[in-house]
């Protein structure tokens, strides 16, 4: 997660350092969410077939040179390409470890475990928010990035050594003669209403706060609401301090009820628009801080209702195309988060004027987002349906 939300502090930084614009800017979040994405399909059909231990330790060596390349880029197209080799070994992390957890408890707890994972997770986006930021400021941009690069050989080193797919007698990879081709390995997985309606619940709850944490939180807090970089940062530490505690309570709360889900995710979707419109909708596009905070208290959401998606294919699918499914479910929010990325860049650059970007302009590209959730929302709505026929 440090890895994958380095950019996030980052971005005003990366603007000077590149000579880029808002869009130019976007381009390096969506490149290296549509990487995650696009690749989440295949790093499923791979962990169902060599196990989760060698897929991890291939991604922890992917972000490792991603992010050591990113250190050292001086200019643009390299530096795109390191943040896609970033995206590349991010997408084999949390799948990997969502199916070794799948191994270890019973099923009745993989919501909870699902939670923790994240929350632990949202421990490296708290370092990122609250070290990375001062870190960059006072060290600079190539020693910072690199000394993130480094921390992958620690975590190689206790996944090489330490991590047991599963206890002793459960199978990992199943015999060859029992593996389906890849093609209708992805097509049972699809069929399950349960897959598909996980995707949706991903894409959905989502994007809002993965957009703002990835990219724009940062030049939203600063250019758009006039706050210090500190201040911006103590903001964003709120997210994700939010993320974790909310994270506790769906994880207990859906492995106790179950059918707490659909309630969970269209509150979580609710309280988010409702808090983004009150926030658009401000005179003059700058609300007072406590509004602000609510916003982020209620983003902080986000992130753990997303992890809903996957305990739906989890729950429909089952053990040997676990990752598949996993897979298929985790795409739908990086594939919407990639959605609100670019469209806000490319709202900021053409509706900025000499003034540059502003609180208007900040105010009007960020009601792009209305767009992904109204379409993911109906998706839910009818995919619900179907499952309950199913």
């Amino acid at each position: 997660m440090i890895h994958r939300t380095s950019l996030g502090v980052a971005g005003l930084d990366a603007v000077a350092r590149f000579g880029i614009g808002a869009s130019a800017l976007s381009t390096f979040a969506v490149l290296q969410v549509l990487v995650y994405a696009a690749m989440q399909v295949p790093v499923g059909l791979l962990i169902d077939r060599f196990g989760p231990r060698r897929v991890l330790l291939l991604g922890i060596l992917l972000l490792s040179t991603g992010q050591l390349a990113f250190a050292f880029s001086s200019s643009f197209g390299p530096a795109l390409a390191a943040r896609a080799v970033l995206g590349c070994g991010d997408a084999m992390t949390f799948i990997s470890v969502l199916r070794v957890a799948a191994r270890w408890f019973p099923a009745a707890r993989n919501p909870l475990v699902a939670q923790l994972t994240g929350l632990v997770g949202t421990g490296g986006n708290l370092v990122t928010t609250a070290v990375l930021a001062q870190a960059l400021h006072r060290e600079g941009w190539t020693f910072t990035f690199a000394l993130i690069a480094l921390l992958g050989v620690g975590a190689f080193g206790m996944v090489a050594l330490l991590l047991k797919e599963a206890p002793a007698g459960v199978t990992v990879v199943p015999a060859t003669g029992g593996r389906p081709p890849a093609r209708e390995q992805i097509r049972q997985a699809w069929r399950q209403p349960g897959t598909r309606l996980g995707l949706w619940v991903h894409f959905t709850t989502a994007l809002p706060g993965a957009a703002f944490g990835l990219l724009w939180g940062m030049p939203f807090l600063v250019e758009g609401q006039g706050m210090s970089r500190d201040e911006a940062g103590g903001l964003l530490t709120l997210l994700v301090l939010s993320n974790m505690a909310f994270g506790l309570v769906f994880g207990r709360l859906v492995s106790r009820y179950p059918a707490a889900r659909i309630p969970v995710t269209f509150t979580v979707i609710g309280a988010t628009a409702a808090c983004w419109a009150a926030v658009l909708a401000w005179p003059g596009g700058r609300p007072p801080l406590w509004l602000l905070v609510v916003l982020l208290v209620v983003m902080g959401s986000n992130g753990p209702a997303s992890l809903v998606g996957l305990d739906y294919a989890r729950a429909h699918n089952p053990p040997e195309r676990l990752g598949t499914a996993s897979g298929i479910a985790n795409m739908g929010g990086f594939i919407g988060t990639v959605i609100t990325l670019f469209g806000i860049g490319l709202l900021l650059d053409s509706l900025s004027g000499p003034a540059g970007h502003t609180a208007e302009t900040y105010r009007w590209a960020f009601c792009w987002q209305y767009v992904p959730l109204a379409v993911g929302t109906g998706m839910i709505v009818r995919l619900r349906r179907e499952l309950g026929r199913a």
